[in-house]
Formats: structure tokens, sequence, C-alpha cells
């Protein structure tokens, strides 16, 4: 059994942040007696000295500001303990797990997730960031809960979430922005296309919309990116990725004479919605509000 309660070790804490004995009894609504009392039963039970006179001060001793530290540690603890057993109460999730499209815009993506976590700051979230039939995979075999993915999922729940527009780019030092003039799709197949690998396990698909000869795999979007900026080849990238690096002049459109843009639906999925907590639900409503601004087909 604990000799020292939490409420002596907060009122000893109170002292602290308020300055002195007299100044805490009026902070927290107590009598001067029950605080002077609360600290000097912890100086009893364990035998140390947590404040000093100086003057007209009250200060800390060394102990003292040694055990403020671990008496804070202690104070916080217990009242993410209380957080954690209202939201349990609750009914609520303590873990909650996203798969992301990697053409998804982060920004948006970010938004959510910061909103979410203001509504159950106790919540655990973990996200995998995927490509192509990689998130309905972990749908299928239950690795998430929910998955944003271009895949729609068969035996479960699929929603139309948002359109991502992808363009043809490339460095605007790269041979392609040389020939000053719009260029046709047997042009590309003679210069080194950047694709991304499905990271899928199983059913792999393919995307990315495929016509080079010469040919880069990679795992992830911003590999991708970075190798169009350095000139290493040309990619169909997601538009929202590639922002900054349009406007700084890093990238430039490739003048196709056909189909210069295209675009890709992504999907909202989920295997049961009556399985979902009040944070799944959360998440979910929050996407749906905050992809209004993107065009869904």
């Amino acid at each position: 059994m604990l000799r020292v309660t939490l409420e002596q070790w907060r009122v000893f804490r109170s002292v602290v942040q308020f300055g002195g004995f007299n100044q805490a009894a009026q902070g927290i609504h107590k009598s001067q007696s029950s605080i002077h009392n609360a600290v000097g039963k912890i100086e009893s039970t364990l035998n140390v000295k947590l404040f000093a006179i100086e003057g007209r001060k009250t200060v800390l001793t060394e102990a003292g500001t040694l055990m403020l530290r671990r008496a804070n540690f202690l104070l916080n603890e217990a009242a993410k303990l209380e957080i954690v057993g209202q939201t349990l109460g609750q009914g609520t999730e303590s873990h909650l797990r996203i798969a992301v499209d990697e053409m998804f815009p982060h920004a948006i993506l970010y938004q959510v997730l910061e909103s979410v976590s203001a509504q159950y700051p106790m919540l655990q979230i973990e996200l995998v960031e995927s490509v192509l039939s990689g998130a309905s995979e972990l749908i299928k075999n239950a690795d998430v809960d929910i998955a944003i993915s271009p895949v729609a999922l068969i035996d479960g729940f699929s929603e139309q979430l948002c359109q991502i527009d992808f363009m043809a780019v490339a460095n605007p030092e790269h041979a392609l922005h040389a020939f000053n003039r719009d260029l046709s799709e047997q042009d590309l197949k003679s210069h080194r296309q950047v694709v991304v690998r499905d990271s899928a396990l199983l059913n792999k698909s393919d995307a990315g919309w495929l016509g080079a000869n010469q040919r880069w795999t990679v795992s992830h979007l911003r590999t991708s990116i970075d190798m169009i900026c350095n000139g290493l080849g040309f990619a169909w990238l997601p538009s929202s990725a590639i922002e900054q690096q349009l406007a700084s002049g890093q990238l430039l459109p490739l003048p196709l004479r056909n189909n210069s843009r295209r675009s890709m639906q992504l999907h909202l999925i989920f295997k049961d919605g009556d399985s979902l907590g009040p944070a799944a639900r959360a998440f979910l409503g929050e996407l749906r509000y905050r992809c209004q601004s993107l065009q869904v087909s």
C-alpha cells in the first residue's frame, strides 16, 4: 500500500505552482492547515525535507526538486489512467489501424488524423502506407480496420471517396523536353519510366500507365518523385504530390499530344461497419468531410 496519497502529492505540487503555502491554500480552495498537514505528512513518512525558507520565500530543497519531478510524472500518469478508464467505459477502441494509398493527398490525411486525435487523445493510431492493391489486401487479411485504396472491396463496404489526377512529368533538362513539340506515346517509349511497385504480396496489379520499354520500379512514391526531379526518367505522378516541385520548376509537365492528364478513383473500404468503434467512425466522418473539396467521379 502506498504511504503517500495522490492527493498529498497534488497538494505538494500546488505549493510549488502557486509559490507558497498560503497561495496554494487559496489556489486549490483548501485551508492553510490542510496544506501544511499534507506536506508534513509526506516529509515525515518519507523522512525527507521538501521545502526550506529563504527570507520570505518558500523554496524547494534539492531533495524536493527531485521529488517534484517524480510527483509530476505520477500525477500526469494518474490523469492519463483516468482518461483511459473513461474511454474504455464509453466503448471507445484503444487502437485504430489505417491503410492509406500513397497517392492520397497527405495534407488532407494529416488534418483528419489531427482532428481524430484531438477527440480521442489516448487513441493509438497505426498508419500503413500502401500502393495499388496493397491496402485492399490488408483489409482482406484483417490487418487494418479501414483503408483508402484504388481497389474496391467485393466482400465488404466500398465507397467512392475521391478522384486523384495524374500528370506525366520530367525534369526541365530531360531529353523529352528538348523536342519542343507535342509528344506521342511512341516518344515516351524510348525513354526511361519510373513506376511504383504494388505493395500487395499476392494478386499484384499494374498501374502507372506502363508503356516505356525502359523501366525502373521503386517501392515508394517519394522515391519516384526524387528520381524524376534528378532527371533520371519520366513518370505519371499525382498532381497533389508534386505541387511544390511544379511551382519551383523542378518538374515540368510533358506536352503530350493526347491524354496529358489521367485520373484514378480512390475508395474508402472496410469489412464490417458495425464492428467499428467511435474513434473509427469519427475518422470516417472527418475523412468524408475533408474529401468534399476533391473531385469525385
